[in-house]
């Protein structure tokens, strides 16, 4: 059960290095709000579907759940896909993958803050070494290359999917102490959702419904399916598991993955840096969470 949770981790982020290549095809054809909209009223439907076959029925809120559901479904869907599908109109997917690596960081610190989780030295380590990773891999060898470029909105819009996406993570460390991962997930999705709606409407929602190309629903389906239903759901089982900085360091692997898929379906580059950036974060990732193997072992 212990080694299913990182196998699923993993496969979570390999499904959200898809999501980048799939944003920037969608972001290209529909808005923000419309692309996160139907986005997510594609995985709100599955995540129905698949609760109810679960676990018979979505559980009832009182109200501080209903606070906290509140609260994911504005940061982790409405704002972080907002952010999302508004930078990738700008923003090339492998500079957003960068800025998205440094989610760790943040993660961690904050679970320091406000669940006194230990900020050791082997974690420190594991958590710079595996952005360093991803950073050298995304950036093919020249990491002080994003430096010279000029910050644009969309480079800021990619920051807020992680300040987004740190705050998502560490409410779901609370929300999930009464609700099962798959409940607080789906709750927050169809929170979002609903947010969603009126600023897609307001956008030309059913305009971009009845002429987006058939590719750019592919895309849409893979970004309900498999880049919020599974890749959510897993990422909240590993929360709930290992803890929001031990799981959030594999978001390491995204941009990798996403370099890795552009390289298979895109046939771009594939270059030392990206070998030798995959090293580091799987070394980064091993680090981090090497208390954790130790500690499941042993029982």
């Amino acid at each position: 059960m212990f080694i299913l949770i990182y196998i699923k981790l993993i496969l979570a982020t390999m499904f959200w290095g898809g999501t980048f290549t799939a944003g920037r095809l969608v972001s290209q054809h529909v808005p923000p709000f419309s692309a996160a909209f139907l986005r997510f009223l594609i995985a709100s439907a599955c995540l129905v579907y698949l609760v109810r076959t679960l676990e018979g029925r979505l559980p009832g809120l009182d109200r501080g759940q209903f606070l906290q559901i509140f609260f994911l479904g504005m940061t982790g869907v409405f704002a972080y896909n907002v952010f999302f599908f508004y930078g990738l109109q700008t923003v090339e997917a492998g500079r957003a993958a960068v800025i998205v690596a440094t989610n760790p960081i943040f993660i961690a610190l904050l679970s320091a803050l406000m669940f006194k989780e230990s900020l050791g030295s082997l974690k420190i380590a594991g958590i710079f070494l595996s952005v360093s990773g991803a950073v050298l891999a995304i950036t093919r060898g020249q990491p002080f290359h994003v430096l010279d470029q000029v910050i644009s909105t969309g480079d800021l819009a990619i920051a807020g999917c992680v300040l987004s996406w740190a705050a998502y993570s560490i409410m779901g460390k609370y929300s999930m102490s009464r609700l099962s991962p798959h409940s607080a997930v789906t709750f927050s999705c169809i929170t979002g959702t609903v947010a969603l709606f009126p600023p897609a409407v307001h956008e030309g929602l059913f305009q971009y419904v009845t002429t987006a190309p058939f590719a750019v629903w592919g895309c849409l389906a893979y970004l309900g399916y498999f880049g919020t239903v599974l890749g959510f759901t897993w990422y909240y089982e590993a929360v709930k598991s290992i803890g929001p900085s031990r799981a959030s360091v594999f978001i390491n692997f995204v941009p990798l993955f996403a370099v890795f898929i552009g390289f298979i379906i895109l046939k771009e580059s594939l270059d030392y840096s990206l070998l030798a950036g995959a090293v580091m974060v799987s070394c980064g990732v091993y680090l981090a969470n090497r208390q954790s193997f130790k500690t499941k072992i042993k029982y």
